[in-house]
């Protein structure tokens, strides 16, 4: 092989080397000028709120950490602030509490490295001190726990966006799991007048509308009551991978009408439509560890953890080629267009990225195959972050 290359070089002179140097170069500096943004990060609720300290380096423990934002060029991270179902009254309100005093104590213990930003003016300023900006938004709207004031209350410590729904329905909107599900388990189909309250009170507040998670139904009733530009922060394209956490064509392009964007989430299970099928076949091989951890009262997710962390090799197969990722943004960006594409990884919520996104380090390999993909300098720096940028700044009070 090195006989072979030696030749090539000799014949071509010094220009294969020179060229690929070039080309490297062009991709690096160019996501380096970027303005990268991801909206949707869950590193808080998977790592901190365990004991887990982020501004170490926690490789091979978690997708994201500090020191590994810096490495991927991340420039903005919206953190997701995130309790499941089994929070409710009296307790998702204050569990929220918790995590967004977690994001606080973590930023004053690194102010060399991050900012938390509630404008498009401190993003700036964060920017230009040479900061991460750090964002927060509340993904389950069972957390203001029916009551417009604490949805006032996750303004002011500044929550930036409210995801109406998490899987789970709340008395006033819908979600897609439910949704989806032969006899739904919400309250009613859609907003009701207090959802649509909620989604009134988000717009004079200039907290984005987050339409990420909810159900077809949910998603209409909401941007018809919206004023100002909404987000889908970790979704991808149903037509691609039919699950009930995709959006549909029409709704593409109503985010598109709205001029809004739509975040591609990164997990494997939303890019291929085999990985659902491959996940049951991996099951069904481990079926009597399954049964065993279950009967000892974990749960789904805790199942799937342990046997993920005890066969990677099995799970390296299952991830899904960051082709596919491409894949979903381009199929938006041809039904949308380019204005209303942007990225919502879901690193630290979700067991199977790409391949070739091991976590927030790799991000300059998806600016690399954006390019080679045949999108412009100009068209890479939307999708980074510039189109997420405009819509914050369409939602911001004046």
């Amino acid at each position: 092989m090195m006989n072979t290359l030696h030749k090539c070089l000799a014949l071509c002179g010094c220009g294969l080397l020179l060229s690929a140097s070039v080309c490297a170069q062009s991709w690096k500096k160019i996501h380096a000028n970027a303005i990268l943004v991801d909206t949707h990060n869950d590193v808080l609720s998977s790592a901190t709120m365990k004991g887990m300290d982020i501004s170490q380096h926690l490789d091979g423990k978690t997708h994201s950490d500090l020191p590994r934002f810096r490495q991927g060029g991340v420039d903005v991270q919206v953190f997701s602030i995130f309790c499941d179902e089994r929070f409710g009254k009296d307790t998702a309100f204050t569990f929220a509490n918790i995590e967004i005093d977690s994001l606080y104590a973590i930023a004053a213990r690194n102010t060399d490295k991050m900012a938390i930003v509630s404008t498009p003016a401190e993003l700036k300023r964060a920017l230009r001190q040479k900061k991460m900006a750090a964002m927060i938004g509340v993904e389950g709207g069972h957390m203001i726990e029916d009551q417009l004031s604490y949805l006032d209350s996750l303004y002011r410590r500044g929550a930036r966006y409210l995801t109406l729904t998490w899987n789970n329905s709340t008395s006033w909107a819908s979600s897609a799991k439910d949704e989806s599900r032969d006899s739904v388990r919400a309250p009613q189909k859609g907003l009701n007048d207090f959802g649509r309250q909620v989604v009134r009170r988000m717009n004079e507040l200039g907290m984005m509308v987050d339409l990420s998670h909810v159900g077809e139904q949910t998603f209409w009733d909401a941007i018809n009551t919206s004023t100002k530009p909404v987000i889908a922060s970790h979704s991808c394209a149903y037509t691609l991978c039919p699950v009930f956490r995709n959006l549909k064509d029409e709704q593409i392009k109503a985010v598109a009408k709205n001029d809004g964007v739509i975040h591609v989430n990164f997990y494997s299970g939303f890019l291929d439509s085999t990985y659902n099928r491959q996940q049951q076949h991996f099951t069904e091989a481990h079926r009597s560890e399954v049964d065993a951890l279950r009967k000892a009262g974990n749960s789904f997710y805790e199942i799937q953890d342990i046997l993920y962390s005890k066969y990677p090799d099995e799970v390296q197969q299952m991830r899904a080629p960051m082709s596919l990722l491409i894949d979903h943004i381009d199929y938006i960006v041809r039904l949308a267009g380019i204005d209303h594409v942007g990225l919502g990884s879901d690193f630290d919520g979700i067991e199977s990225p790409p391949r070739e996104l091991n976590g927030v380090a790799d991000y300059p390999l998806l600016t690399k195959a954006l390019l080679e993909r045949g999108y412009s300098k100009k068209d890479v720096r939307k999708i980074l972050g510039g189109n997420f940028i405009r819509v914050f700044k369409a939602n911001s009070k004046k």
